[in-house]
């Protein structure tokens, strides 16, 4: 099961990043890790949140320029090489990392990392054989929506 991710579109401007985190609070929709990708006029908020339906329609509903993406949640030894590894496999099989990030909270010692790829499925399947653990939705969101 993929992770879903919203992005949304900021002015790099004060106060248009509070727009976007007050249309989530409002809807009593959590954030659980983020990025903000950013040039001197605009940024992309890319998040997940725990509830990216609601998320995304109270975004909308505020005007505010946004998309849905599926991404990959990997969880890695929290120790160094781990990362390269991953990396590696990803590599071995010609697969394109469009943007990563990290996850902000660690899982029983292990980091988990967020990667965009084109062909996400090619990604899972990449590492299927290569014992690493692709974290679903509900393990890395929590029961509690």
């Amino acid at each position: 099961m993929n992770v879903t991710q919203l992005s949304a579109f900021v002015s790099n401007k004060p106060g248009h990043l509070q727009k976007v985190l007050k249309a989530l609070a409002d809807e009593n929709v959590n954030i659980v890790t983020l990025i903000v990708a950013e040039t001197s006029d605009f940024g992309i908020l890319r998040m997940i949140v725990n509830d990216s339906e609601r998320g995304l329609k109270a975004l909308r509903e505020n005007n505010i320029t946004c998309s849905v993406n599926d991404v990959l949640a990997l969880e890695i030894d929290d120790k160094p090489g781990s990362l390269f590894n991953a990396l590696d496999v990803f590599a071995k099989k010609n697969l394109n990392i469009e943007y990563m990030y990290a996850f902000t909270e660690k899982r029983d010692g292990r980091a988990v990392m967020i990667f965009r790829f084109e062909d996400i499925e090619a990604a899972k399947n990449a590492l299927a054989d290569s014992g690493y653990n692709i974290v679903r939705k509900i393990d890395l969101i929590g029961e509690n929506k």
